[in-house]
């Protein structure tokens, strides 16, 4: 079956699958090696197949995400067991699958990325007013909510109306483990598609985005999003770019921290021109700008620690400093440094 579309020429296709099978390439090595035997392997598949590359290569290159596609077959033709199977039913649903990428996004919103987060709330002025970029369901926006173990320290909310998930996180040595939850006076976010998760629809869609293997991260969205539903935090649609972004801070109560952050958000800007200057503009926001991305993201940051992270691990910042390599997942945090961090806005 033809599934490499039309209004494309060779010379595009064929640049365009070079692109596609090295970001395939990427992701089997990098994000799913070690954590997601059957997303590694498709990955790995979909690198060397013409028709799957073609098939790619005639979305618009912001759905090209080896996430997307794969979260996309799953749901319209449920958990597939091998690569094989996997290339079967694409060819055999393109249609179905393409129309469920142009439709959705992966808008992971992983709660446990908090507990790598956390050390760095713990330790900032309190209370906290904060503001998370590409919030999606707002999860993120609630880690005094949350119950963390850090390698046998455990912390608790003081009060829980609903069980919390409990995040385990491994820490080295020098991390600043904190010993209790930071205090949080105000929150909002800001996306380009905000998610409700009271809505059904919009559950199984972020349910599906969690990688086959991975039953606890599972179970641990689950309890988060029963939380976000009771507690409802608030999402504006808009971009990082807008003045939607400034509006917010101009909203937070004047005497709490200000803390801008996101996680895994700028992949989704192309240019690192925009990508720094997000981040200057973050900066005179707010406080601090907490940034936890892939190092290759923000260059400039990652260019301050003397050595690299494990492959796919994220670099956690602080006002442009680096201070922690951080599990994509929110699984480990490897402490680098305590710069001397000044707070942004004057």
């Amino acid at each position: 079956m033809d599934v490499s579309g039309r209004g494309i020429s060779r010379s595009e296709n064929r640049d365009a699958s070079a692109r596609l099978s090295a970001l395939y390439t990427r992701f089997a090595d990098e994000e799913f090696y070690g954590r997601s035997p059957l997303y590694e392997a498709i990955s790995r598949g979909v690198a060397s197949s013409p028709e799957v590359l073609g098939f790619l290569a005639t979305l618009p290159p912001g759905k090209w995400q080896p996430n997307l596609l794969l979260a996309s077959v799953r749901h319209v033709c449920g958990l597939l067991s091998s690569w094989p199977e996997f290339l079967e039913r694409l060819l055999t649903n393109p249609d179905a699958v393409r129309a469920t990428m142009l439709t959705h996004s992966t808008q992971t919103n992983e709660p446990a990325r908090c507990a790598t987060l956390l050390p760095v709330f713990a330790r900032l002025p309190q209370p906290l007013a904060l503001i998370e970029v590409g919030a999606s369901v707002g999860l993120c926006l609630l880690p005094d909510l949350y119950a963390y173990d850090y390698v046998g320290h455990v912390i608790r909310p003081s009060t829980a109306e609903t069980p919390p998930p409990v995040f385990a996180c491994s820490t080295t040595a020098a991390t600043p483990v904190p010993t209790s939850l930071p205090e949080i006076v105000w929150r909002a976010g800001i996306d380009l598609n905000p998610l409700d998760a009271s809505d059904p629809a919009q559950v199984e869609w972020l349910e599906t985005l969690v990688w086959p293997e991975q039953t606890r991260r599972r179970e641990n969205l689950r309890a988060a999003l029963k939380i976000a539903t009771r507690h409802r935090p608030r999402i504006e649609q808009g971009d990082l770019h807008g003045d939607g972004l400034e509006r917010l801070c101009r909203e937070a109560p004047s005497d709490a921290t200000l803390v801008i952050f996101h996680t895994a958000v700028l992949a989704y800007v192309a240019e690192r021109s925009e990508r720094e200057l997000f981040g200057a503009r973050a900066m005179s926001l707010c406080d601090y700008w907490i940034a936890n991305e892939a190092p290759r993201l923000l260059p400039a940051i990652s260019s301050l620690v003397a050595a690299a992270g494990a492959p796919g691990q994220y670099l956690l910042s602080v006002n442009g400093l680096p201070v922690a390599w951080t599990d994509p997942h929110g699984s480990a945090i490897d402490w680098i440094s305590d710069p001397e961090v000044k707070t942004g806005r004057p």
